[in-house]
């Protein structure tokens, strides 16, 4: 159920920073369109479970050398790569660029989904 949840909650957060940034797009309609959201959001949370982990290991030094704020480029290029693997699954989402739109929609994405999660029962 936890989950489900996550997946929603992503799902969600991804409609609040298209909402906002005109370089995030679904071209898709009605149910179609919340379903691919659905679809965006579960492939943005497999990229985080196994791509971020490797790239934020191999990136510690300049995590540590910026204080964190490295991360905020991580956050985007994981953004990215979910856009790119949408495209090659044919699923209709795409992000524009990394500036402004990837690392202004991570950070978005990432505040959204904690202010969820403090919902959620652990």
């Amino acid at each position: 159920m936890n989950f489900i949840f996550r997946i929603l909650g992503a799902a969600v957060a991804f409609w609040v920073a298209m909402q906002i940034l005109p370089g995030m797009t679904i071209n898709a309609e009605g149910s179609k369109y919340w379903g691919t959201l659905l679809v965006v959001a579960l492939i943005f949370g497999v990229i985080n479970a196994i791509v971020k982990p490797i790239v934020e290991g191999l990136s510690c030094l300049f995590v540590i050398l910026t204080l964190g704020l490295f991360l905020l480029v991580i956050n985007a290029a994981m953004l990215l790569l979910t856009s790119w693997l949408a495209g090659q699954l044919n699923v209709p989402f795409h992000v524009d660029n990394f500036y402004p739109t990837a690392f202004w929609g991570a950070i978005i994405i990432s505040v959204v989904t904690w202010v969820l999660g403090l919902f959620s029962r652990d």
